[in-house]
């Protein structure tokens, strides 16, 4: 694992496990070794703190591309801080930039890592499951992996949108079997149709309930 990573899971790995004593099921699911996509509900910026804690192995994940360039001390502290964690960056305004996000994912992928993905694209603006985006099926293709369904239960409620800090509540975090991907996508419909198996395991592992349509993009605060 990363250093700084390692570091991570050692002391806020320690306070959450301590402070809110979450409730981990299925971890046998994950695999042990080889590369892997753990796709997940998306209800809170806790989901990927709570996923680290319980995850014994690196987690790789997406972070905004400004925390890689920005300027000044605060910029020079992001920068350490994503780099340091072993994060991709990804430009969120830009469709082309996003894909090349998801190129940047493949190496890690086909190197045995596992890389964490959230198939909504965006956080639940109200507890409900959205439909999900077909990039998650298309980079495990393309990486030869599986795709690891995660269900979240109660992180929203520990740090909710716009909280300053967190609160006690009830959380659980579930993994469920591995979905396989290779020899089954044969074109657009099959990578909709593998999209729609994953999203319905997350839904059985949280209760959800579904929403066939995308959720909306957040808006992000200026300046």
């Amino acid at each position: 694992m990363p250093l700084l990573y390692d570091l991570t899971r050692l002391t806020v790995g320690a306070t959450l496990r301590l402070g809110w004593r979450p409730r981990v099921e299925g971890l046998e699911h994950l695999p042990r070794h080889g590369g892997a996509i753990l796709a997940g509900n998306h209800l809170s910026v806790a989901d990927e703190l709570f996923l680290v804690c319980a995850a014994p192995r690196h987690v790789t994940f997406w972070a905004k591309v400004e925390y890689f360039n920005g300027r000044g001390p605060g910029g020079w502290l992001n920068r350490r801080i994503v780099a340091g964690m072993g994060a991709i960056p990804v430009e969120r305004a830009n469709g082309r930039a996003a894909l090349s996000a998801l190129d940047a994912a493949v190496p890690v992928l086909r190197s045995g890592g596992l890389v964490a993905i959230y198939p909504e694209g965006t956080r639940s603006p109200d507890g409900r499951l959205y439909r999900g985006r077909t990039g998650m099926t298309r980079l495990a293709r393309d990486a030869g992996v599986p795709i690891v369904p995660v269900g979240a239960l109660g992180t929203a409620e520990v740090l909710p949108v716009d909280a300053r800090w967190p609160r006690r509540h009830p959380v659980t975090l579930r993994f469920g079997p591995p979905i396989p991907v290779a020899g089954r996508i044969n074109g657009p419909r099959d990578i909709r149709t593998v999209t729609d198996e994953v999203m319905a395991a997350i839904q059985r592992l949280t209760g959800q309930e579904y929403v066939p349509r995308y959720a909306p993009r957040r808006a992000e605060p200026r300046g």
